[in-house]
């Protein structure tokens, strides 16, 4: 079977769901769980046989690191709502209450399948001679080393506590990794509760010397219990645990606030002190010090989980070895696109030739960061705008910018204060930029701002020339080397005037007027889309072909999945590619007998946002209306959020996206995953022995059309022809 005939595939028979009220809230699926079900499929890819075994590690720790997100957040949330005894239900009729019960029954499995998967790989790990000891592993003659270690890494860190009525329980912040200790004193047989928080500036597995080959590793919590006389010299322990928390870290922000930063300064230390919303503890403590710990952070019983296992498995990323290559995915080094080098790194002169897409990680996102840095060094740049959701600690992008400022130009960076987790990261950028002389703005107090625009104002003869950057993902260089994203290059007037409408917008709340491309949300993205929806389903009642393909994170907006399901009902044939959250149910006969779904997990995490209609004829085509897009289709992001929505006119970056980059989605078997009716995914399956189409396989091995230079495009592969 080839590539071309999985895009040919006949859709799947609809099914009816007895009793399932197509017409209510049941057409939905929830949101929760849908996020539950991707992290089942991330935890699932660390069972895959077919991934190396230390990434498959790395699968285990993403899932956990997620689940604690989650909880923090999204379960944190539910909570309170429950808790003020709010009954509204999500669109899919499920009230608050009803969702934690189901939440917290899926978690638990899914915290108990982590612990054994990695326990699996831990016995894997040993075969390689890459070994997890615990305390009574450790040979004699190995414990001076990891004495020393402790004397002087982690002694001087640790702060004992004890817990008495002098002493009173202490504050435990979110993620907080602690051991409870029953000590009695040796003298007199008084017993004392004790905590040792275990310090997160260390890591948290301690390496042995190699010995013949092999890797052998003793977590923190093993070490501290190992000398834990060194610190209780008086005390004999009689029993211990360790437990973990996770608190509230949903962030509540003052609308009317006179300043968006300092407001955001306190609510950062509000965030320490959320409550528990989750307790893990070993399984088997002692019921004392689980009595204590109970009642001094106010968790109830349904708020803890015992662990048998590995508290905290998300430090296993610790584990994930550079020096273990074999162990890895091969080593994969980003494309430089030919059509910048045949212009010997100019970025300017590239753009000019004609538009460019780059499609990360498989070309460099250097190309954006040099785009920006040539706009910073080259004196006929007069004016850089740019917007900063999620960059990095160092970022090369806001050097740049500082950098331009300090020499005369015009800088305006829009740096969104409300990027969840990264908010105190964004603080410390403004602060930077603003004493280097560029002019910083933040947007709107109730909208986040989600585009991602960059524009450099240049002087060419007696013009000034727009260059735009229109992204799908963040300006951030470390995660675009895993996410899969896109950076459209520009100097197409009209793209430049309507990037500075939208900078206008965030900087001077002057609401843009007629955008001659582009659409952004909350005033007119969605309501593009829905139009779009209904032209294909003008189309097939015509008797014309009618598609759309979609890829996005995550699909939840009621009236998006509306529109979808009546197109479908119209005869539009609907393909999705949803890596996250999925509302839409696929495949109901009478509700979307034309639509299918599927989520891909792989190498690289799918980013970004596309949207191709058929304009009248089979997908892939010529004629096709391509967009690109920062916005997935959630509520939040089209009708509370500044987002962007770009139309693809370039001919061949048009051809870029839908038969190379949406084609190839299509077409992938080996890493994805097909959604099912009622919600669920199954694993695609292919005949032993057959070809599995993988498509970051595919990107990694060919380069876009769009960045070839003068060899040009003619033998980069496209899955399918276009038509006409």
């Amino acid at each position: 079977m080839t590539q071309a005939d999985f895009l040919k595939a006949p859709f799947a028979e609809p099914v009816d769901i007895p009793g399932l009220d197509i017409s209510g809230p049941a057409r939905f699926y929830n949101r929760e769980l849908s996020w539950l079900g991707f992290n089942w499929r991330v935890l699932e890819e660390a069972e895959n046989k077919r991934v190396p075994l230390l990434e498959r590690v790395r699968f285990v720790s993403i899932s956990a690191t997620n689940l604690d997100e989650f909880y923090t957040v999204r379960v944190a949330g539910l909570r309170e709502l429950a808790r003020a005894g709010n009954m509204t239900p999500a669109q899919d009729g499920l009230s608050p209450t009803e969702q934690l019960v189901l939440i917290n029954e899926n978690a638990r499995r899914l915290m108990d399948s982590q612990q054994r998967v990695f326990e699996e790989l831990r016995r894997e790990m040993a075969s390689e001679k890459i070994e997890i000891l615990t305390r009574e592993d450790v040979p004699e003659e190995e414990k001076p080393f990891l004495l020393d270690i402790f004397l002087n890494q982690v002694f001087p860190v640790l702060s004992p506590l004890a817990v008495d009525p002098a002493h009173p329980f202490p504050f435990i912040p979110n993620t907080g990794f602690s051991l409870a200790l029953q000590l009695e004193r040796r003298r007199d047989k008084r017993m004392l509760m004790a905590l040792l928080p275990i310090p997160q500036q260390i890591a948290r597995f301690v390496e042995l010397p190699e010995n013949d080959g092999s890797h052998r590793f003793v977590p923190l919590e093993e070490l501290l219990l190992l000398f834990i006389d060194k610190m209780f010299p008086s005390y004999k322990m009689m029993g211990h645990c360790a437990f973990r928390v996770l608190r509230d870290s949903d962030l509540e922000v003052e609308e009317e606030s006179e300043d968006l930063v300092r407001e955001f300064e306190v609510a950062l230390k509000r965030r320490r002190r959320g409550e528990v919303v989750r307790m893990k503890i070993s399984a088997g403590a002692p019921e004392a010090l689980k009595s204590v710990i109970m009642r001094e952070l106010h968790v109830t019983p349904s708020e803890i989980v015992e662990i048998d296992g590995m508290i905290g498995i998300a430090d296993v990323k610790e584990l994930v070895l550079d020096s273990r290559p074999d162990l890895l995915w091969p080593n994969f080094t980003p494309r430089v696109p030919e059509r910048v080098q045949d212009h010997d790194g100019d970025m300017f002169a590239a753009i000019k030739q004609k538009d460019m897409l780059l499609h990360h990680p498989y070309e460099t996102f250097d190309m954006v960061i040099r785009f920006l840095q040539q706009a910073a060094r080259d004196p006929d740049v007069v004016a850089i705008k740019q917007t900063l959701y999620r960059t990095s600690k160092n970022s090369p992008i806001v050097e740049a910018l500082c950098e331009a400022a300090e020499d005369g130009k015009s800088v305006t960076a829009l740096v969104e204060l409300k990027a969840r987790f990264d908010e105190a990261a964004n603080i410390r950028q403004s602060r930077r930029l603003e004493r280097s002389g560029a002019h910083v703005v933040y947007g709107f107090v109730d909208w986040k701002t989600h585009a991602k625009i960059s524009t450099v104002v240049r002087r060419e003869g007696d013009k000034l020339v727009t260059y735009t950057h229109y992204g799908t993902g963040n300006y951030h260089p470390i995660t675009a080397r895993i996410y899969t994203d896109l950076s459209f290059f520009t100097c197409d007037a009209a793209l430049g005037r309507d990037a500075t409408k939208v900078f206008n917008y965030l900087s001077g709340y002057i609401e843009p007027e007629g955008l001659e491309n582009l659409a952004i949300s909350p005033s007119g993205l969605k309501q593009r889309l829905l139009e779009g929806f209904e032209k294909e389903a003008e189309h097939a009642r015509a008797g014309r072909p009618a598609s759309i393909w979609a890829k996005m994170n995550s699909l939840i907006d009621p009236e998006i999945i509306d529109g979808l399901y009546a197109a479908s009902q119209a005869g539009v044939k609907i393909s999705l590619v949803i890596r996250g959250i999925c509302g839409v149910r696929p495949g109901i006969k009478g509700l979307s007998d034309n639509i299918r779904v599927k989520s891909i997990v792989g190498r690289f995490l799918e980013h970004s946002r596309i949207v191709c209609f058929g304009n009248g004829h089979d997908l892939p085509s010529k004629k096709a209306k391509v967009y690109i897009s920062s916005a997935d289709w959630m509520g939040r992001n089209l009708n509370r959020r500044i987002e962007t929505l770009i139309e693809i006119e370039n001919p061949t970056v048009k051809a870029q996206i839908v038969s190379q980059i949406m084609a190839a989605n299509m077409a992938d078997v080996a890493q994805s995953w097909v959604m099912r009716p009622d919600g669920q995914f199954d694993r695609a399956t292919w005949p032993e022995g057959e070809f599995a189409f993988n498509c970051h396989r595919f990107f990694m091995e060919y380069p876009s059309l769009s960045g070839r230079g003068s060899a040009g495009a003619k033998d980069v592969p496209q899955l399918t022809h276009t038509d006409d």
